[in-house]
């Protein structure tokens, strides 16, 4: 049987992670209005649970995003394939990460996806070039540490 799954990622801010990972990976950032409004509606989820984001509700201490190629549900936009969710956590970020992304960019084109990252807020923590590869060990806006390679 095979299983469906998600990455999770704690958060402090999982709008503005979304907003990234979207970005850096092509991605879709799940809109979950629909399901706020009939939560809301039923009276089933509190008002302040939810926050403005792109311009429609949103739940406040979760985000998620997907890849816009797969299945995904109608209600509440949540995808059924490759999928990130972002949850709020009252921690900061303290040690490195045991599980880590690899982003293949196209050959030939390593450095100019570092500069794209770059300018979406991510930042170089060291070049790797060994004989088994050559990488760039990167972190997300929140330190979060990802490979390009």
């Amino acid at each position: 049987m095979t299983l469906h799954w998600k990455l999770v990622i704690d958060a402090e801010d999982p709008h503005a992670q979304a907003d990234f990972w979207a970005e850096a990976l092509g991605y879709v950032v799940e809109d979950h209005s629909r399901l706020i409004d009939q939560l809301l509606a039923q009276g089933a989820a509190p008002p302040d649970i939810t926050v403005e984001s792109h311009g429609h509700l949103a739940w406040r201490d979760l985000a998620a995003v997907r890849h816009p190629d797969d299945d995904h549900d109608e209600l509440s936009d949540a995808g059924l394939g490759r999928r990130m969710l972002f949850q709020r956590v009252p921690e900061p970020k303290t040690v490195k990460n045991r599980v880590h992304m690899d982003l293949h960019s196209a050959p030939g084109t390593m450095e100019a996806e570092v500069t794209r990252l770059e300018s979406r807020g991510a930042a170089v923590l060291r070049r790797v070039n060994e004989p088994s590869g050559q990488w760039i060990v990167m972190s997300d806006p929140e330190g979060n540490e990802f490979c390009v390679q």
